[in-house]
This record gives structure tokens, sequence and C-alpha cells, in this order.
């Protein structure tokens, strides 16, 4: 169904500015982790959240 709207020059620039995307889209995904509290976003990654315990 999309190929009817997209064609071979589209599908080929989508493939060419993919690694762009992606790594922009990282960088991006970074900043904001170091721009909020990053201890707010880590929790939810399993091996990190067991490093930094809290004392109760």
């Amino acid at each position: 169904m999309l190929e009817r709207f997209v064609g071979p020059r589209y599908r080929q620039l989508a493939r060419n500015w993919l690694p762009t995307v992606g790594m922009w889209g990282t960088v991006g995904a970074l900043g904001l982790v170091w721009a909020t509290d990053w201890r707010l976003i880590l929790d939810w990654v399993p091996y990190i959240n067991g490093k930094f315990k809290k004392d109760d």
C-alpha cells in the first residue's frame, strides 16, 4: 500500500538518511537524559537500577 505513494527515489533517499536519523535520535535521547534528572530515567534500566540503591 505504501509503495503506491512512495516511489523508488524516495525509498533510496530514506535508506540513505536512515543512519543519520538514527544517530541524531540517539544523540537527542542521550541529551534528554543528560538535561533532565538522569536518575529518574535510568532507574528504568535494569542493569543500572541495581547500582544506585537508595539509603532508607
